[in-house]
């Protein structure tokens, strides 16, 4: 397995989805357990599809109201510890002797505040691979302005998202879809100068409706006509389900970030398993009590939905 922290190499990669047609899976992870999870799926996927190596990104949020990833890390809740352990665990099974030897991990800080999460977007660099510059809650003006300073101090270090606008989240105000959306990412690209767009494509971020959002396909499009090449990031994957992920490599949609429904469904999968085991727990056996069995089922059941996502996407054209 490889860490990849360069700007040049995380061009490389993506060129590389762009050229075989598919979208790089940006899975996101709130514990160790998850981290490994994601490695397990990218192995799995190589040793499947016959390929030497598969790029993708291993991603969390530092302080991000709605789901602040780095903090759940460690039982400290402390954000900086968090970001460090995860980089400490991916650096740990990125050895020489790796048991992912055919995975190759982009870190990638998500839904950085430029206020709140300085530290992550400075200091966390040199571990990071990609950053999602997140200005989508101040007003228009001010998130031009510092995305486009950011860009100019750290962009030659890392590839930069970039946001607009605020994106719809579970059980919250839904995103505005405007007629001039496309109009106005484009001049915010072309002022900004980000490498990505996370564009607000209908979807719900933290949805627990799979199926019932209006992926917009046509929106997608028309943005990755204007821009002139694939360049969107596409967030609340959660919401869709495979048939609704199926082409959006061919929409322009480079980067897929997904982890609600991953994290839920293993953890339901997982639970399920524990009481199934409820017998072997009373009567005090130990391997049937201990928290690893649970971490593992978990493990197996978020690593199978990446392993199908990440065929739905396209992995299988990174062996063409």
């Amino acid at each position: 397995m490889s860490l990849i922290t360069r700007r040049d190499e995380a061009q490389r990669c993506t060129r590389l989805f762009r050229e075989r047609n598919a979208s790089m899976a940006i899975f996101c992870t709130a514990s160790h357990w998850n981290t490994e999870a994601i490695l397990l799926a990218g192995q799995r996927i190589a040793e499947k599809y016959h390929l030497a190596t598969v790029p993708l990104a291993v991603a969390m949020t530092f302080t991000y109201p709605y789901m602040p990833q780095a903090k759940r890390i460690t039982y400290s809740g402390d954000p900086r510890v968090g970001f460090l352990s995860n980089m400490g665990h991916l650096q740990a099974l990125a050895g020489p002797d790796s048991p992912y030897p055919n995975v190759a991990v982009l870190p990638h800080l998500d839904h950085a505040d430029p206020q709140r999460d300085k530290w992550a977007l400075t200091e966390g660099l040199p571990y990071l691979a990609t950053v999602m510059f997140d200005a989508q809650k101040y007003p228009f003006e001010d998130n031009v302005t510092w995305t486009r300073d950011y860009v100019a101090t750290y962009g030659q270090e890392v590839l930069v998202e970039g946001i607009i606008e605020e994106l719809s989240v579970a059980g919250r105000a839904q995103a505005v879809q405007r007629d001039e959306y496309v109009e106005k990412a484009v001049r915010y690209m072309a002022d900004t100068h980000v490498d990505l767009l996370v564009a607000d494509l209908g979807t719900e971020q933290q949805s627990d409706r799979v199926g019932e959002a209006c992926y917009l396909k046509d929106r997608a499009r028309e943005l990755t006509a204007s821009l002139g090449e694939a360049r969107l990031v596409l967030h609340g994957t959660s919401c869709l389900t495979l048939d609704q992920m199926q082409g959006l490599a061919s929409d322009g949609v480079i980067r897929v970030n997904m982890w609600t429904r991953i994290a839920r469904e293993a953890g339901q999968h997982a639970a399920r398993q524990l009481i199934a085991r409820q017998d072997a727990i009373a009567a005090g056996d130990f391997e049937a009590s201990e928290s690893r069995q649970y971490l593992y089922d978990s493990i197996e059941q978020a690593a199978g939905i990446m392993v199908e996502v990440m065929e739905t996407i396209g992995y299988p054209n990174l062996g063409t």
